[in-house]
């Protein structure tokens, strides 16, 4: 079966390639589901209810990160998201969960955990690995395929909790810096692993935002705003998985990166 995981995704032009993309690569790969961290789906900043909505018709489990609060009122909106996934790692007290059982109109149960990292990430989060080997070692998930979103900073963090999980998991994948990495493999034991998805927004970009801003504020060294860069060409990254059902074992992994030229 082959599943397809999303990198985050940023403002309208990712939520617009990711519908128009993704529609594709269903064709194209008979994905059996798809899986997109959408943390920066409201103008780069966090997630609503209603761009949840938009989003549904081609993203079966949204997985979020170090933004998922930015959103006023998504504290509340949160419940009504179904197959949403939060920070496993955040504090208990918060809302949503941080892990769950997502079954495939085909009846394949696929579990979805969301971490966060701590190392140069903005808000404070329990230890991630500690928290992952709860969750599996109480067998808290149902599925035998377990497919972890690791949003973090540090590559050496990403990296240590692929190799953390290896024979544990179905795969290991990174989001947050927006760069897709050249380093999809599958582990010595059988985790398939990646430490970075990507991004799925603005092509000519600064990690989605405008790039004259971006530049301005390095060069000047002075505050400003990043807003999100709204032209064409857009883009969709991740990776496509290939696994087995019966055994949860990672068959292959391939990094993918589709452009979105125009809205024609």
């Amino acid at each position: 079966m082959n599943l397809l995981l999303v990198g985050d995704i940023v403002g309208k032009p990712g939520r617009t390639a990711m519908n128009r993309i993704g529609e594709d690569l269903r064709k194209e790969f008979a994905l059996g589901a798809v899986i997109a961290n959408a943390e920066n789906a409201a103008a780069g900043n966090g997630l609503t209810l209603s761009l949840a909505k938009e989003l549904r018709p081609m993203v079966d489990v949204i997985t979020l990160g170090d933004h998922v609060w930015d959103q006023k009122g998504f504290e509340v909106e949160i419940a009504r998201v179904p197959n949403i996934v939060r920070p496993a790692n955040l504090r208990a007290t918060q809302p949503g969960v941080g892990y769950l059982d997502y079954v495939t109109p085909l009846g394949v149960s696929i579990g979805v955990i969301a971490l966060q990292g701590k190392i140069f990430m903005r808000d404070s989060a329990y230890c991630p690995f500690e928290t992952v080997d709860k969750i599996l070692t109480e067998n808290r998930l149902k599925s035998k395929v377990i497919i972890v979103d690791f949003h973090a900073e540090a590559t050496s963090e990403k990296i240590a909790m692929g190799h953390f999980l290896d024979g544990r998991v179905t795969a290991v994948v990174g989001t947050h810096t927006h760069v897709q990495t050249a380093d999809a493999q599958i582990l010595p034991k059988g985790t398939a692993y990646m430490t970075d998805l990507g991004m799925t927004g603005p092509n000519y970009s600064v990690l989605g935002r405008m790039v004259e801003n971006v530049v301005e504020k390095f060069v000047s060294g002075m505050p400003g705003r990043l807003p999100v860069e709204e032209n064409y060409p857009f883009r969709l990254d991740g990776a496509v998985l290939d696994f087995d059902i019966v055994t949860g074992r990672a068959k292959k992994i391939t990094p993918v990166s589709r452009i979105l030229e125009s809205d024609i």
